[in-house]
Formats: structure tokens, C-alpha cells, sequence
């Protein structure tokens, strides 16, 4: 599913973060250390491979909604944007530090002139943030900064399950009545 929106073309996939060759820059779902772990941060790294790592190693640690640029190695993108989400029930106010996730992945893109970029759900795996509600902030955070946007001409919602993809569109399609 795709739509346009101030210039900037919004798509909803299922699939793996790690196989959107046509984007620029893919966000990572990081750890405060940039390391590889389960889930999005570790297939990242495993694709990447180890000059990932080593390039991430100063550039750590981050705070919840921080965000950081750095080079895609072996992934057929040419950046990855880590940004640390919050931890559901812990980083305090949730909602702002997920919101802040995405501000900060966007400001980074335009700053550094990428055309195209692909999120996963940032903070609802092993962060435990609840998919409809971090759907809400999510949607409504990138609608608000989409007619700021002046480089960016894709934005890429990959989910990991058709369930995860279906509460997008639904939430996406609420918002846009």
C-alpha cells in the first residue's frame, strides 16, 4: 500500500528491513551500545557485517530517541540510521522518546540529502511498546513532519509480520479521514 502526501511517497510492506535494496538508508532498531543483538539490530549487523560494528563502537552509547548515522557496509543501502526507542514501561514518557525516534531519524536523512528510507516498528519487540499505540505516535509524529520535508521523496513502513502491517494501514487510513 502506498500514498502520497507533500510531496513524499509513504509505503507499508511486510517484509525484511535487510532487503530493501532500492532505499538509501534503513533504520536500525538499536541497543544503547550499537551492538549486535536479536531481532532488527542483529540482522542489521549480521548483514552488514563486522565494519559495522567497528564504526559504531565510538558513536556509543545513545540515549532513548537518539539517533545516529553511519555507512551500511554489505547491506545494498548505502546508510543505517540507529535509533535507540524506548523500553515500554521503563523510558519515561514513552510516547515523546519513540516520537523524538523517528524526529531525529528524518532530521538526519534530510541533513545528509537521502532520497529514500525504510523503518521498521522501532520498540515493539523485545522494548515490549504495544503496536497500536506505537502506531499512533509513529504515524501521526511522521504526518506532522512530512510538508518540512525537502530531500526525502520515500518513506518505507517495513513490518515483520502481516498483522504488524495491517495495524498500520488501518491507523494510516483512521488518520487520513
Amino acid at each position: 500500500m502506498e500514498d502520497m502526501i507533500a510531496g513524499v511517497k509513504l509505503e507499508f510492506v511486510e517484509g525484511d528491513i535487510t532487503s530493501q535494496s532500492d532505499i538509501d538508508a534503513i533504520v536500525n532498531a538499536a541497543n544503547a551500545q550499537l551492538r549486535t543483538g536479536g531481532g532488527v539490530a542483529g540482522a542489521i549487523h549480521r548483514a552488514a557485517g563486522p565494519e559495522l560494528v567497528k564504526e559504531c563502537k565510538p558513536l556509543a552509547p545513545i540515549r532513548p530517541g537518539e539517533a545516529v548515522l553511519t555507512r551500511a557496509y554489505k547491506l545494498p543501502n548505502s546508510h543505517v540510521i540507529h535509533c535507540l526507542g524506548p523500553v515500554y514501561g521503563r523510558d519515561k514518557p514513552e510516547d515523546k522518546l519513540l516520537a523524538n525516534c523517528y524526529k531525529n531519524a528524518l532530521k538526519i536523512a534530510e541533513e545528509n540529502e537521502i532520497k529514500s528510507i525504510a523503518f521498521p516498528a522501532l520498540s515493539t519487540g523485545a522494548f515490549g511498546y504495544p503496536i497500536k499505540e506505537a502506531t499512533d505516535v509513529v504515524l501521526k509524529t511522521v504526518l506532522d513532519i512530512l510538508p518540512s520535508i525537502e530531500n526525502l521523496k520515500l518513506i518505507r513502513f517495513v513490518l515483520y509480520s502481516q498483522k504488524d502491517l495491517d495495524v498500520y494501514r488501518e491507523h494510516f487510513f483512521e488518520l487520513k479521514k
